[in-house]
């Protein structure tokens, strides 16, 4: 069973997600997330972080080449699961 969590849209609308896969690359940590209620729609790749009390939390990246580099990571988990 796939793990899934919600999070809230850019208008602040709950929306639930299942986590496809979480991964490091160099020294950082994604995860692939999919929209529970479309499986159709693309792969989100979110950093995951610490906020300032500890707690986990999902950010986007705006750096286009980190997220390049962390979805080329995520296809070539993808090819050798499928292995």
């Amino acid at each position: 069973m796939q793990e899934k969590i919600v999070l809230l849209d850019e208008v602040g609308e709950p929306q639930e997600f299942v986590i496809l896969a979480t991964f490091g690359l160099d020294d950082d940590d994604y995860a692939a997330l999919m929209p529970a209620d479309n499986i159709d729609s693309p792969t989100y790749i979110l950093r995951m972080e610490r906020d300032d009390d500890g707690d986990l939390i999902l950010v986007g990246i705006d750096d286009d080449e980190e997220l390049e580099d962390a979805i080329e990571a995520y296809e070539d988990m993808q090819k050798e699961n499928l292995q």
